[in-house]
């Protein structure tokens, strides 16, 4: 008997069956999280989603336990779990990172070969297209999956696995904090002239150019998040990355 084929049958469909009710379960609070449904300092009811979803509770507590793991959530006391809130330097820490991640996949979109950049461009453009279409009704929601839509469409592209695995974590994290930055038309439609821009820059092939706008993008996404927040204490202070003037919008047809 080889030693490492050591469960029976039975063993096995109970392992299957606990991991699939797993992940349900996390995909299940994970949505409920990245939708806003659940905010920053939420409690958890563990028992309620194990009801709602008809899977044991174990495997709701093990799908809480690899999300506080993911850095969503944090141990209650004296059990338990709530979404996570962040901190204005964990914040910071995001956008800076976002930036990076956002500018490497930029600058590799932009030098894509002719069929791939425009089944690419075609993408953007749906996203860009939702995008305004969900800013004139104000329907914050749908922005704000259209917006993750474009940038997961060009991180996608790159066709770098450890790429799109990091970046989903930090923008997971992100979302704890992103529909608050995202609920005034201001900010909407100021970020759709920037995702503007990166589309162009992509259709151009300017990996340089299109590198800098993402990243400066990130930097502006972050100076409207510093504004939206209630006025900090005397002494506290938290500065925006530095960042070029938004530049004016461009049209995405060749």
């Amino acid at each position: 008997m080889f030693p490492w084929l050591t469960e029976t049958p039975a063993d096995h469909l109970n392992a299957v069956q606990a991991a699939a009710s797993t992940k349900w379960a996390r995909g299940d609070v994970l949505a409920l999280i990245l939708d806003g449904t659940l905010e920053p300092g939420a409690p958890i009811a563990e028992a309620e989603v194990a009801s709602r979803l008809q899977v044991p509770l174990g495997s709701v507590q093990q799908a809480l336990r690899e999300l506080q793991d993911s850095g969503l959530l944090v141990p209650r006391k004296p059990a338990g779990f709530a979404v996570r809130q962040l901190k204005a330097g964990e914040v910071r820490d995001l956008y800076q990172m976002r930036g990076l991640l956002d500018g490497f996949a930029g600058r590799c979109a932009a030098l894509l070969g002719l069929g791939p950049r425009a089944a690419l461009l075609t993408e953007l453009a749906a996203a860009i297209d939702a995008m305004f279409a969900a800013a004139s009704r104000n329907d914050l929601q749908a922005y704000f999956g259209e917006n993750l839509r474009f940038h997961w469409a060009i991180v996608q592209a790159t066709g770098n696995q450890l790429l799109c695995d990091t970046y989903r974590e930090v923008v997971q994290k992100a979302a704890l904090i992103r529909l608050k930055n995202l609920s005034q038309d201001l900010g909407m439609l100021a970020s759709i002239a920037e995702h503007v821009e990166i589309a162009q820059a992509v259709r151009d092939t300017d990996a340089v150019r299109c590198e800098a706008l993402l990243v400066r993008h990130a930097d502006d996404a972050y100076a409207r998040f510093v504004r939206a927040r209630p006025a900090r204490p005397r002494g506290s202070r938290s500065q925006p990355p530095a960042r070029a003037k938004t530049q004016k919008l461009v049209k995405t047809s060749a």
